[in-house]
């Protein structure tokens, strides 16, 4: 008998505890958050990536100052190229062929020992004030042509610079440079480079009208 009352209890209870799990709703319209474990709703459209903010019009490219170009005076002299067209000279290169400069390797530098000949070039042209005088800059052939024609000019430009230190009229020294395409000796060791190294004055007189 209590046995069967304990059953009758058990079996009430039971179906108490289904009646109130039951009646317990579900939330309606409730939004699930992100990252919670479920998916964000879902609109219609495939959300876009978040834009960038406008950074502005690309930036120019970084002023590296002037490109290095052709030598055209000696640093920290000031003595520009001559401005003169010497196309209507006749060239004498005779005349001064025996003051040719020579210079050390890969200097551009006079030596003590060839100034006296540049003495004697601007004292003989104070005599010729119709003359001008071109100045060629030459090299030996180490190194390469780029290299040697910028030597070249060096020298040519300190040649004239010493000119003009002695009174000559800069607008009357034109100079060239031939770097190392004009050698005097063909030879290929130091007694044939040492002769390439050079500075020649050619006399630059006005073509007969």
């Amino acid at each position: 008998m209590k046995c069967t009352k304990f059953v009758a209890l058990s079996a009430v209870a039971l179906l108490a505890a289904c009646v109130a799990v039951g009646c317990k709703k579900k939330p309606q319209n409730v939004t699930p958050l992100p990252g919670r474990g479920e998916p964000a709703p879902m609109t219609g459209e495939t959300p876009s990536p978040p834009k960038r903010a406008d950074a502005g019009p690309p930036l120019p490219p970084p002023d590296l100052g002037p490109k290095p170009g052709p030598v055209t005076a000696i640093p920290d002299t000031g003595v520009p190229p001559a401005p003169g067209d010497f196309s209507q000279y006749d060239e004498d290169r005779a005349k001064f062929a025996d003051k040719t400069v020579y210079f050390d390797f890969d200097k551009s530098n006079l030596k003590s020992s060839e100034t006296p000949k540049l003495d004697a070039v601007a004292d003989a042209m104070k005599t010729m004030a119709v003359n001008a005088l071109r100045v060629e800059g030459h090299c030996d052939e180490r190194g390469t042509e780029e290299y040697n024609r910028a030597l070249g000019e060096r020298r040519a430009l300190a040649i004239r610079e010493y000119l003009v230190m002695k009174g000559m009229n800069a607008a009357l020294i034109d100079t060239i440079s031939f770097g190392e395409n004009k050698p005097v000796d063909p030879g290929h060791d130091e007694a044939a480079w040492r002769k390439n190294r050079r500075g020649e004055l050619i006399l630059l007189v006005p073509k007969a009208k």
